[in-house]
């Protein structure tokens, strides 16, 4: 059983080095389960990939959704931290549009429907999501099935994916009634819901405060750390050269457009991995009045030029929204490079991925980390399970005064979805 908060607290500190969802969460994690906290944020503001801009044309690092089914909407759920979450208008979801065989349709193949409902738990983990689907509804359908799959992986090649892990995620973005759910405003309001629950219940919040291996180990002498950093700054502030594992290389394409009605809402692409969602359907308070954000997602192959991504992604600006060139009243662009969550090779699991436990009570958070869910759920599953194994750690230094504030941490948090 969770407990949400405890009175006791330990002599020892924790800290957590990055305020994105994972170092958030096991901030809050560590204090309400008895730890004297401190989060400290090299930036000078919090959330990570999760933060919303400023201005009329609130985006984020990329498309982002909550999925209704996964552990953290529980989580925050508990808390009273989730605050006004939108989902796509009936009408909105009717505007759903397809790229197959280089046209605009509203219907998918019927075999990538098909697919769609078979258990994750049939998919086996040792083979390739393209012959195992493939075996299931033949090769068009395995393809089509792997490049709708793909709003969910970022990688160029999701067919060549575990067909465990792709499977998982299919079954999960075709769900009915759909899980994706968005928190109004943008996540940046669900970071500060979770920054003010931090401070409310006692965590010091250090904005500004970037920490190398040096200041590393001067934390380290005063409790149990949580890196919840993007892998690849935790491979550098640990000097550890094991922290690697696979992520997707994707262009991220953001615009704003004059509202035209009959554009479509989503424009998914079957013949290539791609995706560009209209985000002012469930939520027009994203941009101007007057206008619409679309924010789209297009892998691109580790040799690839970032050119060919936003080349595909107007092929279907094209196909879903005439005229958008002329339209146009923003746009930005960028490229995510290891930075959209760990995916998983044929013979691999969530568990192959580096450990949470790292020794010397340095402990990992992230969403390549060794703990289950779908992207952002990674996240907050490795912050849990790293916050409870930190004060577990702070416990044993504190000795008898830790108290009963401290529970035995589970070997990994079961996702209620995915």
């Amino acid at each position: 059983m969770e407990r949400i908060q405890s009175n006791t607290r330990t002599h020892t500190h924790v800290h957590v080095v990055g305020g994105g969802l994972a170092g958030l969460t096991a901030a809050i994690t560590a204090a309400e389960s008895g730890a004297r906290v401190t989060l400290h944020e090299g930036h000078r503001t919090l959330g990570g990939r999760a933060r919303t801009t400023d201005g009329p044309y609130r985006t984020n690092e990329g498309p982002h959704a909550l999925y209704r089914g996964g552990p953290h909407w529980a989580w925050l759920a508990r808390r009273e931290l989730l605050g006004p979450v939108v989902s796509v208008p009936p009408l909105e979801g009717l505007r759903f549009r397809f790229r197959r065989a280089g046209a605009l349709r509203a219907l998918p193949p019927a075999a990538l429907l098909r697919l769609s409902r078979r258990s994750p738990r049939t998919a086996p983990v040792d083979a390739t999501f393209r012959d195992w689907a493939a075996g299931q509804v033949g090769d068009e359908g395995a393809r089509a099935a792997a490049n709708f799959a793909a709003a969910a992986l970022f990688h160029h090649d999701p067919g060549g994916l575990s067909a465990r892990f792709v499977q998982e995620r299919l079954a999960r973005l075709a769900s009915l009634p759909p899980e994706a759910r968005y928190p109004a405003g943008g996540w940046g309001r669900l970071v500060e819901r979770l920054a003010g629950h931090a401070r409310a219940i006692g965590v010091t919040v250090e904005t500004g405060a970037r920490v190398d291996t040096r200041t590393l180990g001067e934390l380290a002498r005063t409790g149990p750390v949580v890196v919840a950093t993007s892998l690849d700054a935790a491979r550098v502030l640990l000097d550890d050269a094991s922290l690697n594992w696979e992520s997707g290389r994707t262009v991220l394409v953001d615009l704003a457009l004059r509202t035209r009605r009959g554009d479509a809402f989503v424009v998914s692409d079957l013949d290539a991995p791609g995706w560009v969602e209209r985000f002012t359907a469930q939520d027009p308070g994203l941009a101007p009045a007057g206008e619409q954000l679309l924010q789209g997602q297009f892998p691109i192959g580790p040799d690839a030029r970032r050119a060919e991504g936003t080349a595909r992604a107007e092929v279907l600006l094209d196909l879903g929204f005439p005229g958008w060139r002329e339209r146009t009243t923003w746009r930005a662009e960028a490229l995510a490079d290891g930075r959209t969550g760990a995916v998983d090779r044929p013979g691999t699991t969530w568990g192959d991925r580096p450990s949470v436990i790292r020794g010397d009570g340095i402990f990992l958070a992230g969403d390549q980390v060794a703990a289950p869910g779908l992207l952002s759920e990674t996240s907050f599953t490795s912050g849990i399970e790293a916050a409870l194994l930190a004060v577990k750690a702070a416990g044993r230094r504190s000795g008898p005064s830790a108290g009963p504030g401290s529970r035995q941490p589970p070997t990994h948090p079961s996702p209620s979805g995915g």
